[in-house]
């Protein structure tokens, strides 16, 4: 059963829940759910982000990713700044509906990354060794794939908090 003012079922049962073709996601005590974002073509991971109930309507509708950002307090249609658009090609949710994939297509460059690179993952951190110093972080993208200043000027990083 859905009310009127969205398209989600309520969460009755676990069989409901996790057998059923009803749409019951879960959003955390903040009204978030995480969302894992790949490159449909390659498979790799783009970034992690999380939606609130209008990003994911708005995901659902547009066919393109919007996201809640935790530290402007903002819908966020990912791309209409800097025009690298992720179209959702599939959208998944897990089998408890607590967390959605979502593979995509990007437009422009192919970066989702906000810092220039293809990937927010764009680092490692070294394991197999207990750390006897700081450690250090292994860079796995050679080169950015776009210059951040020119996308979006010399603000600075709403991002970071």
């Amino acid at each position: 059963m859905t009310d009127k003012n969205t398209p989600f079922a309520e969460r009755l049962t676990i069989e409901q829940v996790e057998e059923a073709h009803d749409l019951a996601p879960k959003f955390d005590a903040d009204g978030l759910i995480t969302v894992v974002t790949t490159d449909d073509k390659t498979g790799d991971v783009l970034m992690l982000g999380y939606m609130n109930r209008d990003a994911l309507i708005k995901s659902i509708e547009t066919g393109e990713a919007h996201y809640w950002s935790r530290s402007r307090q903002v819908l966020w249609h990912k791309g209409a700044t800097s025009g690298l658009v992720q179209k959702i090609v599939d959208l998944r949710i897990d089998d408890d509906q607590d967390a959605i994939w979502m593979k995509v297509d990007v437009s422009g460059s192919g970066a989702s990354c906000h810092v220039g690179y293809m990937s927010c993952f764009y680092r490692s951190i070294p394991t197999g060794n207990a750390p006897t110093e700081e450690l250090k972080l292994i860079y796995r993208e050679d080169s950015k794939t776009f210059d951040p200043k020119e996308v979006y000027g010399d603000a600075p990083n709403p991002t970071i908090v």
